[in-house]
C-alpha cells in the first residue's frame, strides 16, 4: 500500500473506539428565553462573552471544541452564546432586558442582562448555569480548560451539585465519578 493510504487508515483505526468530533448546538438568548419552561428539562449554560474578549476566543478554539465538552452540553443544557455588548430585547425569567446605553467613546455597554447575572464578578468570559426554570444557579468565571469545564458541567447535570461540595467532587471526579459519565455518554 502506499503511503497516501496507509496513513489515513491508521488514523481511522486509532481513532475508531474514541468519541466522533460533535459541535455545540448554540442557541441565542432570544430562542432560550422563548423555551416553555414547563416541557424543558435541561439546565441553561450562558457563555458571556465580548468581540473584543481573546480568552473567550481561546475557548471557542480549544474548550468548545472538545467532544466530550459538546456531548455533555447539547445532551443535558440548552447552550446559549451571549454577547454581552450585544443589543438585544428579551425577558428572561420573567425580567425584560435590553442594552439601551452607550458606553463612554461610543462603545456599547454592557449589556443590563450581563450586569443583573454577573452583578460585580463582571468578567469575561463569564458563564452561568440556570435550572431548567431559567433561575441562577452557579456563575463559572474566566477561561477553562476543556477538562475543568467538563468536570464543572457534569457536577450540574449529573445532580452531583446536591450530592457533594465542589472541592471534594473535583478530587474524586476522575477515580470515581468520570467512568460513569463516560458510560452515560457513550465514551470508550
Amino acid at each position: 500500500m502506499t503511503k497516501k493510504i496507509l496513513f489515513p487508515l491508521l488514523l481511522a483505526a486509532l481513532f475508531s473506539g474514541t468519541m466522533q468530533a460533535q459541535n455545540i448546538e448554540w442557541r441565542t438568548i432570544e430562542q432560550a428565553a422563548k423555551t416553555d419552561s414547563k416541557s424543558n428539562t435541561k439546565l441553561y449554560f450562558v457563555d458571556f462573552y465580548t468581540s473584543w474578549c481573546g480568552w473567550c476566543k481561546k475557548m471557542d478554539r480549544e474548550t468548545f471544541t472538545n467532544p466530550v465538552v459538546a456531548k455533555i452540553l447539547n445532551t443535558y443544557y440548552l447552550p446559549v452564546k451571549f454577547d454581552a455588548e450585544g443589543n438585544s430585547e428579551f425577558s428572561w425569567h420573567g425580567t425584560k432586558y435590553n442594552n439601551l446605553e452607550v458606553a463612554p467613546g461610543g462603545r456599547r455597554s454592557t449589556h443590563s442582562f450581563a450586569k443583573a447575572v454577573l452583578g460585580a464578578q463582571m468578567g469575561f468570559p463569564s458563564f452561568c448555569i440556570f435550572n431548567s426554570d431559567q433561575s441562577k444557579l452557579t456563575i463559572i468565571q474566566g477561561y477553562q480548560s476543556a477538562n475543568d469545564l467538563i468536570v464543572m458541567l457534569w457536577y450540574f447535570a449529573s445532580g452531583d451539585n446536591k450530592r457533594y461540595p465542589f472541592d471534594k467532587y473535583r478530587q474524586i471526579f476522575d477515580k470515581d465519578i468520570r467512568p460513569s459519565m463516560n458510560a452515560k455518554l457513550g465514551i470508550k
